[in-house]
């Protein structure tokens, strides 16, 4: 009992995160996030804190400055000024006093030379540099174009239209890279839990892992992945299962073919090499896998996965 009261109480802090990364340009109100997690505003500050570590304000603040550092890099013209006033800061001031205490570096000096993730943090000191690449590096093509780095031939890449989808999900916070036992584990669980429910079916049923967080920015303790099954509207969901809405819209998909180690080169060429040629940029919606055969049926273990990026004319 304990244990699956852990989950229901995880499952709806990961609800209040989805709702608010989703709203990241909006006024956020303790109501609001409260509400999408099911929980009373009274003591869902505390709740927050203790169960992530981080105050409400902390998290809001840290996506803000996070999503903000990616537009830095994105669009080198952009005025400053703009993008602080796009990401919910109420001036350039406000702007730039948090983005120094959470960087260690001023806005324009985070775009002339974005520091490495590891040594940005408060109080210590930075040595600009651009940190080796590492997938899912979606977020910043520009830095992989300036990164050695090795890449992988898609089989096919093209921009579709998709429909919304939802996803039933477990989430994941903290590093994954190379992590292969923690995603079997994963799986597994989304596996025995999606089975007895009648929803392991392809095509319907599609295997997902989205990636929230930019590697390259973000410490890879808060490094947040949701990895599970797209489902029918009203499946019920509940404990550690959270459900989250995948947007319709436009999506770069790309087709590879990969052995475990090929997922990075993967997506250095869908970001670095196809995408700056390409007349699309990454729009706001989310990046993801999703997982086309099962490597243990492959003659040679391959992996069928389609990257797919969320875009829109450059």
């Amino acid at each position: 009992m304990h244990r699956d009261s852990r989950r229901e109480y995880l499952a709806r802090i990961h609800c209040a995160q989805d709702y608010i990364e989703q709203h990241l340009d909006m006024p956020l109100t303790l109501d609001g996030i409260a509400a999408a997690a099911h929980f009373s505003p009274f003591h869902f500050h505390r709740l927050f804190t203790a169960l992530t570590g981080e105050t409400l304000y902390q998290f809001i603040l840290r996506l803000r400055l996070e999503r903000a550092a990616v537009r830095l890099c994105r669009h080198p013209h952009e005025p400053i000024t703009h993008i602080a006033l796009d990401h919910g800061f109420s001036s350039p001031a406000t702007f730039a006093r948090a983005f120094r205490e959470h960087f260690g570096v001023s806005a324009s000096e985070y775009r002339r030379a974005p520091p490495s993730k590891n040594c940005k943090m408060l109080g210590k000191e930075c040595k600009a540099g651009i940190t080796d690449s590492s997938y899912p590096d979606w977020v910043d093509s520009d830095s992989i174009r300036r990164t050695p780095m090795k890449t992988i031939p898609a089989q096919r890449i093209e921009v579709r239209d998709l429909p919304a989808k939802k996803l039933a999900y477990l989430r994941h916070v903290g590093p994954y890279a190379g992590e292969h036992e923690l995603f079997e584990r994963l799986w597994g669980t989304m596996c025995t839990w999606a089975g007895p429910r009648g929803l392991l079916h392809p095509p319907a049923a599609e295997f997902i892992t989205i990636y929230h967080d930019n590697p390259n920015i973000t410490a890879d303790e808060k490094l947040r992945i949701s990895l599970g099954i797209t489902v029918p509207d009203g499946t019920p969901i509940s404990g550690e299962i959270g459900l989250l809405d995948i947007p319709a819209g436009k999506y770069a998909c790309a087709l590879f073919e990969l052995d475990p180690v090929d997922y990075a080169a993967a997506w250095n060429e869908l970001m670095g090499v196809w995408l700056p040629q390409s007349g699309w940029q990454p729009g706001d919606g989310p990046t993801y896998e999703c997982y086309l055969n099962d490597p243990k049926q492959h003659p040679q273990g391959k992996h069928l996965v389609e990257i797919r990026i969320h875009v829109k004319p450059l």
